[in-house]
């Protein structure tokens, strides 16, 4: 399970650092993670780590939001 952590967490640092992978993830994510991992797999399986990556971005992109908001009253 460990392996798959650190998968999803490469991927979501390639969505964050490159913009053509990023758009090339949100059109075909099964083929953008089958190219990170270099290994072809069915796509029941890799559907696992997409769904992994969608939900630690959407997490991210929350705490940020939230952030952002808890900072206009910080101040």
């Amino acid at each position: 399970m460990d392996k798959l952590k650190e998968k999803i967490e490469e991927i979501v640092k390639k969505i964050q650092s490159d913009k053509d992978f990023a758009d090339n993830f949100k059109k075909n994510p099964i083929g953008a993670v089958e190219k990170v991992i270099g290994i072809d797999l069915p796509d029941e399986q890799i559907q696992k780590v997409v769904d992994g990556v969608k939900a630690k971005l959407t997490a991210e992109t929350a705490k940020g939001v939230f952030d952002s908001v808890k900072n206009i009253f910080n101040k």
